[in-house]
């Protein structure tokens, strides 16, 4: 039988719509409503205009039906007809600057909302992502997925379709098999010539001959069989309402081609059948690494560094806390917040497109994005207080009886998912005195005033006395809302607490009491428990630090005896690039606080935790020079620019608090940046004396190996890449990991120390991109602020330790008051004991089809590992996928994990 040859031309209709970009959201609001109008008339007044793709994001018709909710039934009968599909994702995110959790949200949201209008479309549909998450694959495999179409990361590189000997990041054909570490695959599908290739087809013969040599011929060049895919729209395009007519003139011209208006169903089934044996294996992230290096677009990831910093504490927030804490909440009898729960992901997710959290859009966006934000967190933090509150009138406090009526007691919760010991700050209250509108609040404030002191002491619940630092707080103002009654406000004492809380359980709690007493003095204790050991210095039994003059310092691993030196050197360079791209001047030198006097004073001396500041002041350009603005608004191409920085200088102010906690195995370091400069950049360098050709970096559910030194076709001198919580180098015996909280570039130097470079701040004046679009805002001026931390480790498998506490190190301690009173728990409680070799811990929720708890890790280590779990109560384990869907039976005693292995494990009661 002689093997079909006539070409099929498959013409997907779809406009590819980004939220918020180069206008607020509400600008392209309107004109999203126009666009799916059209498409409504289009349908209704053309039979042969068969579908149209919705970018794979079920936001677009979320959005179109706040305005006009009545259409929904339309919209129903579009989806029953096959002329529309949604999903499989709620918006289009990019990957690697929202967590894992967030990736399945996305994921999770998108199916439930698609599925209350009938299919959903089954594409990993990434058409426009800054680079792809290496464990894609996998996720989508999890979620029943099996083909995945993207534009960015790889390219092909054959030409007339000749395969290359290159490496194995490219491709010959636009068609590949894209793997993840586990070995998890999908078909990978590239839009080698865009996502427009077929955009704005001509009716007229003469225009339509002209357009179609051209489309044609660049999609065979890369196309593995027949079926060419030709993409009808692009960027917010309208609806093309001739297409029924353009086709059928392409027809005529072209009697060898068949011309379809496809889906991409369609499309995906007919390339199955007549993919080739040759397809290139390509496993892993797709970072656009094997190009020149100058539109992988990474330095999104330190554009508008404020922004990323919101989106890791409100992710952290929800899935590190507000969800695992009404998990927990809900096993005791409160009922689980489901929808407020989705209510908060859905407002931070809509910061999660590609254009909005890498910070490359216009400046009123982000006015938008950070009400989104504190919308989110609001919803979070109150439903973490209101669980924790639960969860705290379940612990038997009663040990704190013998106090006497005035023990305040709290409780501390660790949610990381990690044992763990850490400074915790807690505001606690005693002696409230509730009043009505009918009393006077000066008399009530001065009652409590006069009956009450701040003196007192800590202690835990087996009785021992805890160091603790006491801040009293006088008397205030509070309210409570009880659920059967008005506002109820009160006047009562308050006292702010910092301490060391040790030896916290995974996932569990540990209860104090303050104890008000005027008899509190206890004898000092020997100064050799206090960690400052110098002038200049502070240790505690694993970490001795030692400060410099010039404000550098260096760190002593006193397991492995491995010096770390020269840690701490800030580097400031100019920045003549943009929103996506970081380009610095020709003939630019660093300016770093290398050798350059510092102020350095102790601001901490207590026995669990000792700081030190360090001031800088060092004197940088004030802004590129004038040259920059004409070439800016002439559209000089920024590799073609020649501006520099100017001669005026002004002061960057740089105060760094370094500090160490009595039980760490991390160094700490909080920065604040008083910024006054324009177009430059802010680094911190920290050298880890080792020199590997490869490195690690956190990114989406997995610990990703990259490479050093970049590919040889790279020709950007910058080498900058994306991390999730840190990045590590390490060697034999040696190695070092840097972590930071909303820092998501960094590159390591290509230089003699293994240097890691943690980008801080980085201030540009324009979108860039198509346009001239100035963004002021985007230069970051005044104050910023930069968390991060230092964790030693002797390389290996002690790495993942230092894994564990890098993920540690961002999930904040929290604390709930609550009174005297038996309970079911013990004062100190684990509710979720688990072990697993190289596994990490993700997240812990209940599931809103089954009503069971749902548990996930996963594998940092390239080689198996096993999974053990323990339960308090009376349960049930099973295996479960990314949807929460039952998988596989009872599990014993331990679930195997893979390489890479993400697993869900599902917690039912007996």
């Amino acid at each position: 039988m002689t093997a079909p040859s006539k070409t099929v031309v498959h013409v997907i209709s779809h406009t590819h719509w980004d939220r918020e970009w180069y206008m607020p959201y509400e600008a392209h609001h309107v004109k999203l409503i126009e666009t799916i109008d059209t498409l409504i008339e289009t349908f209704e007044s053309d039979p042969e205009f068969k579908s149209f793709y919705l970018d794979g994001q079920t936001i677009v018709v979320e959005d179109y039906l706040q305005v006009y909710p009545e259409k929904r039934e339309i919209i129903q009968r579009l989806c029953d007809e096959g002329k529309l599909s949604l999903g499989p994702w709620y918006i289009l995110q990019d990957e690697f600057l929202t967590s894992g959790e967030a990736n399945v949200r996305n994921l999770q949201i998108g199916h439930r909302d698609a599925s209350t209008f009938g299919p959903i479309s089954k594409l990993g549909y990434f058409p426009d992502s800054f680079g792809n998450m290496g464990q894609a694959a996998q996720i989508l495999q999890q979620a029943g997925i099996s083909t995945s179409v993207f534009g960015r990361g790889v390219k092909a590189t054959g030409f007339n379709n000749r395969v290359e000997d290159a490496s194995g990041l490219e491709s010959p054909y636009s068609e590949l098999i894209w793997q993840s570490p586990d070995g998890s695959s999908v078909l990978g599908i590239l839009f080698a010539n865009w996502y427009n290739n077929g955009m704005e087809i001509p009716v007229d013969p003469e225009a339509a001959k002209a357009y179609w040599d051209i489309r044609l011929e660049r999609a065979r060049q890369y196309a593995s069989t027949r079926h060419l895919l030709l993409m009808n729209g692009c960027d917010h395009q309208p609806i093309q309402t001739d297409l029924s007519e353009a086709l059928r003139v392409a027809r005529e011209l072209y009697p060898d081609c068949e011309f379809i208006h496809s889906n991409f169903d369609d499309y995906v089934k007919a390339l199955k059948e007549e993919l080739p044996e040759d397809l290139t294996l390509t496993t892993g992230e797709l970072r656009g690494q094997h190009t020149d290096g100058w539109y992988s677009l990474v330095n999104t990831a330190s554009a508008r560094v404020y922004i990323k910093q919101l989106n890791q504490q409100n992710q952290t927030l929800l899935e590190k806390t507000a969800e695992p804490l009404a998990a927990l909440a809900h096993g005791l009898g409160k009922a689980y917040p489901h929808g407020l729960l989705q209510y908060a992901w859905k407002t931070l997710m809509q910061n999660h497109p590609h254009d909005s959290i890498c910070g490359c859009s216009v400046d009123e966006v982000y006015h938008e994005m950070k009400t989104r934000f504190a919308k989110s967190m609001e919803v979070g933090s109150s439903l973490a207080t209101e669980s924790a509150k639960f969860i705290s009138s379940k612990v038997d406090s009663s040990v704190f009886a013998s106090y006497g009526d005035q023990a305040v007691p709290f409780v501390v919760y660790n949610t990381s998912g990690y044992a763990t010991s850490g400074a915790v700050t807690v505001e606690v209250e005693w002696s409230r005195r509730f009043f009505n509108q009918s009393e006077d609040p000066v008399a009530v404030f001065n009652e409590v005033a006069g009956r009450t002191h701040g003196e007192g002491y800590l202690v835990d619940a087996a009785g021992l006395r805890i160091d603790v630092t006491a801040v009293d707080l006088g008397v205030r103002f509070g309210y409570e809302l009880p659920g059967d009654k008005f506002r109820q406000p009160y006047m009562a004492r308050a006292l702010r607490l910092t301490f060391e809380a040790t030896n916290l359980p995974a996932l569990g709690l540990a209860s104090y009491a303050w104890i008000p007493s005027k008899d509190a003095q206890v004898e000092q204790e020997p100064q050799d428990v206090y960690l400052v050991t110098g002038d200049l210095t502070m240790e505690n039994e694993h970490l001795r630090v030692s400060l410099e003059q010039d404000g550098s310092f260096s760190l002593l691993d006193k397991i492995s005896g491995q010096l770390y030196s020269g840690l701490g050197i800030y580097e400031d360079v100019g920045d003549i690039g943009n929103e996506y791209i970081f380009k610095q001047p020709i003939g630019d030198t660093a300016i770093t606080s290398r050798g350059v006097q510092a102020e350095i004073t102790l601001t901490e001396d207590t026995p669990y935790r000792a700081t030190f500041e360090i001031r800088h002041t060092l004197e940088i350009p004030a802004s590129a020079n004038e040259l920059l603005q004409q070439e800016v608004e002439t559209m000089v191409e920024f590799r073609q620019r020649q501006a520099i920085r100017s001669q005026q200088l002004v002061p960057l102010h740089i105060v760094t608090r370094i500090s160490l906690e009595r039980s760490s195995h991390a160094l700490q370091v909080h920065t604040t940046i008083d910024n006054q400069s324009k177009d430059h950049r802010l680094r911190v360098l920290l050298p880890s004396g080792v020199q590997s050709a490869v490195h690690y970096a956190d990114s989406v559910f997995e610990v990703a190996e990259r490479q050093t030194v970049p590919a040889p076709e790279w020709e950007n001198p910058s080498n900058c890449q994306h991390m999730q919580s840190f990045v590590d180098v390490h060697g034999d015996g040696r190695g070092l990991t840097a972590a930071g909280k909303g820092l998501n570039e960094y590159e390591v130097l290509r230089d003699a120390e293994g240097t890691i470079a943690v980008t801080l701040l980085r201030s540009v004046g324009e979108l860039g991109d198509w346009g001239v679009f100035h963004t002021p805002d985007a230069q970051c001026l005044g104050a910023n602020e930069a968390e991060w931390s230092i964790i030693p480790h002797r390389g290996g498998d002690t790495r993942f330790d230092a894994y564990r506490e890098a993920y540690r190190f961002a999930v904040p301690l929290i604390t709930a008051q609550t009174d005297i009173h038996e309970g079911e728990l013990p004062p100190v409680h684990n509710f979720l004991t688990w072990e697993g070799k190289g596994l990490a811990f993700s997240n812990l929720k209940l599931s809103e089809g089954s009503g069971d708890l749902m548990a996930r890790w996963y594998n940092l280590a390239d080689a198996p590992s096993e999974l053990s779990i323990q339960t308090s109560g009376d349960t049930v384990l099973y295996a479960s996928n990314i949807m929460e869907q039952h998988t596989s039976d009872v599990l014993e005693e331990s679930l195997p994990v893979s390489k890479a292995g993400i697993v869900t494990v599902g917690i039912s009661s007996r």
